[in-house]
C-alpha cells in the first residue's frame, strides 16, 4: 500500500487549536518555494489521479450489484481502514466509491469521472479548476467525507449564507447515510449553535464568519493559546475557556470559489472591533465634511478612484490647518484633525451609494464588492463608517476600534490540511502556490464546452455602450433565447432596468437589494425570452438551467457591460452559459467610461482610445481591445502587490506580536 500524503489526525478531544504554526519565510526560502512551484506544474500527478479514478470506477461497479446491509459492511470497513492506515490508495479508492454508490441511492446523483478527478485532487491539497456547471459541490462531498470518515474535522467554506445554507442541506442526507454530522455556520447564529455546529464532522461556514469566529476565539483565549494550557485548565479549572471556544481546530479546509476568497478578498484584513467611548462627534464629523468639500482635487488631494488610493498633498495639510482654525478643542491635534478629514474625504470621492453601500431601513450596509452582496452586521472601522453615516444622514453609531483582526493569507496558511476549488483559478496559480502553498489542476469537463465568444466591443462613451446593450437584448429577446446581462454595480443595473422599462421589457432585476430573492431568480434566468440584469457576481454557485426549447434556440446569451478588475472575474460570468455542454454565447459591451479607466493612466489610455475612428469595429476595435486588456492588467498587477505588500506586513505584525506574547 502506497500513502501518496498524510495528513495528521486529531491529537485529543480537547485539543481545539490545532492548527499549522505561522511561519515568515526568508527571501532564499521564497525564491526556493517559488522554483520549486514552477517545476511542480510540470509534475501535476495527473497521471497518478486517473490511475486512481480507473480504480474507483471499478470498485463502483461492484457496489452497485451490493444490497443495502452489503454497502453498509463496507462502509463499516472503509472507516475502518481509513483510521487504521490513513489515507492509503486502496483505503482512498473505497471511500470515493462508497461515497459515490451513497450518493446514487441517496441523492439520485452519480458523481462523473470528472468529479472523482477532483475529489481526488481536493483531497491531496490541491486547487480543483472546475468549469462552471460541472458540480464542484457534489465533487466536495468526496474529500469532506472521507477525512472525516478518518474522524478529520473538516470545513467546507463558501462565500454566503445562502451557498452556505443550501449545500449542507442538500448535501447532508448524503453525509448521515454515510454515518457522519453535519452543521452549518451562517450570521446571526448565537455562540452556542455556532459551537454546537464546528463541533460536527463537517461544517460549512462562509470565509468571513469563519475567520470572525476564529478572532472571537483567540480574545477568548488571551495570551494563553498552548494546547498543553489548555488540557491543564480542563484538568484543573471548573471553568474553563476551552469551554467557550467556538472553532475546535484548523484540521481541514476546503475553500469553495478558491480565487474569489483566497485571492480577490485578500486585500483587506478581516478586524473585530469593539466601542470606542461615548462621547458625542456629530458635530465634529459634520465640520470634517465641510472642510473636506471645499478642498480641491489635484491641489489639495490626489485621487485615484481606479486603484482606490487617496493623498492629501502638502497645500492641502495647510488648507486643512486654516479651515480648523478656532472650530474647537478636538481640532488641535495634528494626527486627529488630518486622519479625520481624510477619512471625510474618502466617504465624499471613494465611497458611493449604490456601489460600496446601501442605506436601508436607516442605516448604512456594506455591499460586498466581490460578490455584490450585502455585508450584513459589517462596518469600516476607525470612524469611517461613522463619516459615511454622516454623510448620508443616518443615525450615528457608536465609533469603534480595532480588536484583533487578521489577513485571509495568514488565517488559512494555519490549516493542517487546505484545499480548494473554483471555476477560475489558472490566472493566479503562482500566487496560490507562493502564498498557500496549494497546486492549482485544471479538471477536464464532463462534456466538451460548446460556448460562443464573440468579440468584445468598445464604444468611446458610455451612452453608445448602454444603446448597443438595449439593442443586443431586444434582439436576442425576439429569437426568444434568454438574456442574462451582467454590471458592476447596483447602480448600473438599475440604470439597464430603467432603459428596459422605456423599451416595455420584461425583466428580473437582481443586485444587493435582491439578495432574499437571488436563487429563484437566477434559476428561472434560463426561460425562454427571459432577460435577467444582474450584478456580476450576484448569483454566483446557482445553476441557470435550459429547457429543451431554449437549447434548440441555442441557448443562454451572456452580456457583460463592463470589465473587472480581473480577468478570472469576466471569465466566471461567461461562464454562466455553455454549462455541462450546453449551447450558448457570450460577449463584451464595454466603453472607455468604464471604472477601468479611471484614474491618471486609465484617463490617458481611454483619451487614445476615443481618437480611434469606430472603436467598436473593424482595426479600431482590435486596437480598443488592445488598450482594454491593458489597464485590465496593470490593474491586476497593481492588486497583486498590494496583497503581497498586506501579507508582507500582516507577518511582520505578527512576528512581532509573537515576540511581545500577544495575539493578532
Amino acid at each position: 500500500m502506497t500513502r501518496p500524503f498524510a495528513i495528521p489526525l486529531p491529537p485529543s478531544a480537547h485539543d481545539q487549536r490545532a492548527e499549522r504554526p505561522d511561519k515568515v519565510n526568508t527571501r532564499l526560502e521564497n525564491l526556493g518555494n517559488q522554483l520549486y512551484g514552477g517545476i511542480r506544474r510540470f509534475f501535476s500527478g495527473r497521471r497518478g489521479i486517473q490511475a486512481a479514478v480507473a480504480r474507483i470506477e471499478g470498485l463502483s461497479e461492484q457496489f452497485v450489484e451490493s444490497s443495502d446491509k452489503e454497502l453498509s459492511d463496507i462502509r463499516a470497513k472503509v472507516r475502518e481502514d481509513l483510521l487504521r492506515d490513513g489515507f492509503t490508495d486502496s483505503a482512498v479508492a473505497a471511500s470515493f466509491a462508497l461515497i459515490r454508490e451513497t450518493s446514487r441511492r441517496i441523492l439520485g446523483l452519480y458523481h462523473y469521472p470528472c468529479q472523482l478527478f477532483g475529489g481526488i485532487a481536493m483531497l491531496q491539497g490541491k486547487v480543483a479548476e472546475m468549469d462552471t456547471g460541472e458540480g464542484k459541490t457534489l465533487t466536495a462531498t468526496l474529500a469532506a467525507a472521507t477525512a472525516a470518515m478518518a474522524r478529520i474535522p473538516v470545513h467546507v467554506v463558501s462565500v454566503n449564507d445562502y451557498l452556505t445554507g443550501r449545500d449542507a442541506e442538500t448535501m447532508g442526507p448524503l453525509y448521515r447515510a454515510l454515518g457522519l454530522e453535519v452543521g452549518c455556520v451562517t450570521h446571526n447564529m448565537k455562540p452556542d449553535e455556532k459551537r454546537h455546529a464546528y463541533s460536527r464532522d463537517i461544517t460549512y461556514v462562509t470565509n468571513k464568519e469563519l475567520v470572525f469566529d476564529y478572532l472571537r476565539d483567540r480574545l477568548t483565549l488571551g495570551d494563553r493559546t498552548d494546547v498543553r494550557l489548555l488540557r491543564a485548565e480542563y484538568l484543573h479549572s471548573r471553568s474553563q475557556r476551552s469551554d467557550r471556544l467556538l472553532i475546535r481546530g484548523l484540521y481541514f479546509g476546503i475553500v469553495d470559489e478558491a480565487d474569489s476568497i483566497l485571492i480577490d478578498e485578500a486585500r483587506t484584513p478581516l478586524i473585530i472591533s469593539g466601542t470606542a467611548g461615548e462621547e458625542d462627534e456629530k458635530e465634529f464629523l459634520r465640520q470634517a465634511l465641510d472642510i473636506a468639500a471645499t478642498l480641491e482635487e489635484g491641489d489639495d488631494f490626489l485621487l485615484d478612484r481606479q486603484r482606490k488610493s487617496l493623498r492629501v498633498t502638502e497645500q492641502g495639510r495647510k488648507q486643512i490647518e486654516t479651515k480648523a482654525a478656532g472650530l474647537g478643542p478636538m481640532w488641535n491635534g495634528l494626527v486627529r484633525r488630518e486622519s479625520t478629514v481624510f477619512k471625510a474625504l474618502q466617504a465624499q470621492y471613494m465611497f458611493h451609494l449604490d456601489e460600496n453601500y446601501l442605506v436601508r431601513d436607516g442605516k448604512i450596509q456594506i455591499i460586498d464588492e466581490f460578490t455584490g452582496r450585502v455585508m450584513e452586521g459589517r462596518s469600516w472601522e476607525q470612524g469611517l463608517h461613522q463619516m459615511i453615516e454622516m454623510k448620508e444622514g443616518c443615525d450615528l453609531t457608536s465609533r469603534r476600534e480595532t480588536l484583533a483582526k487578521i489577513s485571509y493569507q495568514r488565517f488559512f496558511r494555519r490549516y493542517l490540511h487546505l484545499s480548494g476549488m473554483t471555476g477560475t483559478a489558472r490566472e493566479v496559480a503562482g500566487e496560490l502556490w507562493n502564498v498557500y502553498n496549494l497546486q492549482t489542476l485544471k479538471i477536464p469537463p464532463n462534456k466538451p464546452p460548446r460556448r460562443k465568444h464573440l468579440p468584445d466591443k468598445v464604444f468611446a462613451h458610455e451612452v453608445g455602450k448602454w444603446q448597443a446593450v438595449s439593442t443586443r437584448i431586444l434582439a436576442i429577446h425576439e429569437e426568444g433565447r434568454p438574456v442574462l446581462v451582467g454590471t458592476r454595480s447596483v447602480k448600473a443595473s438599475e440604470k439597464l432596468a430603467g432603459i428596459m422599462r422605456e423599451h416595455g421589457l420584461a425583466y428580473e432585476l437582481l443586485n444587493a437589494k435582491q439578495d432574499a430573492e437571488e436563487a429563484a431568480i437566477i434559476q428561472k434566468a434560463g426561460e425562454v425570452g427571459a432577460v435577467t440584469i444582474a450584478t456580476n457576481m450576484a448569483g454566483r454557485g446557482t445553476d441557470i438551467k435550459l429547457t429543451e426549447e431554449v437549447q434548440n434556440l441555442g441557448g443562454l446569451h451572456v452580456i457583460s457591460t463592463e470589465r473587472h478588475e480581473a480577468a478570472r472575474i469576466d471569465r466566471q460570468l461567461a461562464g454562466r452559459s455553455g454549462r455541462q455542454g450546453d449551447p450558448g454565447s457570450y460577449e463584451a459591451l464595454l466603453s472607455f467610461d468604464d471604472m477601468l479607466f479611471t484614474g491618471q493612466r486609465g484617463r490617458l489610455l481611454a483619451k487614445v482610445g476615443r481618437m480611434i475612428p469606430a472603436p467598436h469595429k473593424g482595426l479600431g476595435g482590435v486596437l480598443s481591445r488592445w488598450l482594454l486588456n491593458r489597464a485590465q492588467k496593470r490593474l491586476e498587477k497593481y492588486h497583486d502587490k498590494m496583497r503581497k505588500e498586506l501579507f508582507k506586513q500582516d507577518q511582520a505584525q505578527g512576528s512581532l506580536l509573537s515576540f511581545s506574547g500577544n495575539l493578532e
